[in-house]
């Protein structure tokens, strides 16, 4: 099989690609997008994308797209422990610049702010790439934050250790296909992510479309509200329910079609979890 990620090597999304699929052919792409195209233009299998984290909330780029311009749906979901470590080239001593994904830059501004607190901080596509970008430019007084794997694929010295600021941070990661492929990890639960558009001439369809899952006793893990992107004040909202009562599910979906409330399924997915190295499972 091939599968996209979000590149280059080294960043959590290569971690979880050779984790998840440790035999498959692996391409790396730039930005998110270009990897939920590469499934849609038939290079590869499938693509595996961020989708939210623990701290910083969704990943709004692969949301967006899946809502308002991609047909494919997450077939499973991957949830990584992150940690973050701040990196320079051998012997740098002096740092101006710290360069890393704005997710990344975000967990650790509390460590940066008190320990770095007149560096500028500059945005990059991945961790990995922040990585590979300094390593590319040894002379100049830059620091990157990422994973530890990008340290050694890049040959940098980590000289500050899990520097986000929550300990218990994780990412979640949707593989988007067809099928559910072959997963070598364990698998704890089942989830579908709906994404509702609301009628305008329907006071209180908000209400009306939670209620269809909370009277039926299915559990909703998760609300989100995002633009619609035609006029202010209009918006869509993405749901993540239990799975567990596939019957209980199918009889939601029909009240709101019922109700004129028009939803799209962004997946429907086992979750799994990576366990790392001296961790207990969650």
């Amino acid at each position: 099989m091939k599968i996209a990620y979000l590149g280059p090597k080294g960043s959590f999304s290569h971690h979880v690609v050779k984790t998840a699929f440790p035999d498959e052919d692996l391409f790396a792409f730039a930005n998110i997008t270009d990897v939920i195209k590469a499934y849609e233009n038939g290079l590869v299998d499938y693509s595996v994308v961020p989708v939210e984290n623990s701290i910083e909330g969704s990943v709004h780029e692969t949301l967006d797209y899946l809502f308002h311009q991609a047909r494919i749906q997450a077939v499973a979901e991957i949830v990584q422990p992150i940690h973050q470590q701040l990196m320079v080239v051998p012997g740098q001593s002096r740092i101006e610049k710290i360069f890393s994904h704005p997710q990344a830059l975000a967990q650790g501004k509390k460590y940066i702010d008190n320990h770095y607190p007149n560096v500028k901080m500059e945005v990059t596509a991945s961790t990995a790439y922040a990585a590979r970008f300094i390593s590319e430019h040894p002379d100049q007084p830059y620091a990157a934050i990422a994973p530890k794997s990008s340290a050694l694929e890049y040959g940098l010295n980590v000289i500050a250790e899990d520097i986000q600021e929550m300990e218990a941070n994780y990412t979640r990661f949707w593989v988007l296909g067809i099928n559910l492929p072959p997963i070598p990890l364990n698998e704890s639960s089942e989830k579908m992510t709906f994404a509702l558009t609301l009628p305008d001439n329907l006071p209180g369809a908000l209400y009306k479309a939670l209620s269809t899952f909370a009277w039926r006793g299915i559990n909703m893990t998760k609300i989100e509200s995002r633009p619609l992107k035609t006029a202010l004040g209009e918006y869509f909202f993405i749901l993540d329910v239990d799975f567990t009562e596939k019957e209980l599910v199918h009889f939601a979906k029909k009240e709101l079609e019922a109700v004129g409330i028009c939803y799209k399924i962004l997946g429907t997915y086992p979750i799994y979890t990576i366990v790392e190295k001296g961790e207990s499972r969650r």
